[in-house]
């Protein structure tokens, strides 16, 4: 895990107190450069910026409800985001009541409806059609376009009809122009595929 100098953990911390008092949130930290996944705090500061007594930090990230990342050693980072999930878990918890089970489920929509937020602001900047691909798992992942992939592809079909054909006696083994391995040269067609080959990869 990364060292962070004070000067820059000194940064984040002030990031953080605008997340816990509400003048700020994670899209705006994000856009203004600050990496909202980095393990800046330790459990005794995040407690203190969050405003929660560190055994509770222990408790949700024994619960996996808030779960840190931790050094080499062991011991517990936390990010801007994590601050933020704090302050949020322990509004729910504590003003509104809402189980531990309850802020999860509230935690995990909220965070996926974020994700979607950015997502489509960075679609509206770009400006450029995209496709989308679904994994074994049901998970959705951008895939951006490629003109040059299109224009290889233009061009590997258009080349391959120039490719001759075979000639009838081709597919013989024991034909002069026969592909079997073993015997003496290269047939036509393997020597312009062979070209084709080389011409795309450049």
């Amino acid at each position: 895990m990364a060292s962070v100098d004070r000067q820059m953990r000194t940064l984040y911390a002030m990031c953080a107190i605008a997340l816990e008092e509400h003048r700020a949130d994670l899209d705006g930290a994000d856009d203004a450069g600050f990496d909202i996944d980095l393990p800046v705090f330790s459990v005794g500061l995040a407690a203190q910026l969050a405003d929660i007594h560190p055994q509770t930090l222990r408790q949700y990230d024994r619960l996996n409800l808030i779960v840190p990342q931790r050094t080499e050693g062991g011991a517990r980072r936390y990010s801007l985001r994590d601050i933020e999930r704090l302050v949020r878990a322990q509004h729910l918890s504590q003003d509104e009541g809402v189980t531990l089970s309850g802020v999860a489920y509230i935690l995990r929509l909220e965070e996926e409806n974020r994700q979607l937020r950015r997502d489509i602001k960075r679609l509206k900047e770009r400006g450029n059609p995209s496709v989308f691909a679904a994994d074994a798992d049901g998970d959705i992942t951008e895939v951006r376009r490629s003109t040059q992939a299109r224009h290889w592809r233009r061009e590997m079909s258009h080349r391959v009809r120039e490719l001759p054909s075979r000639r009838p006696d081709a597919a013989n083994p024991d034909t002069e122009d026969g592909v079997s391995e073993g015997k003496p040269g290269n047939s036509l067609v393997q020597r312009r595929a062979l070209a084709l080959w080389n011409d795309f990869l450049d």
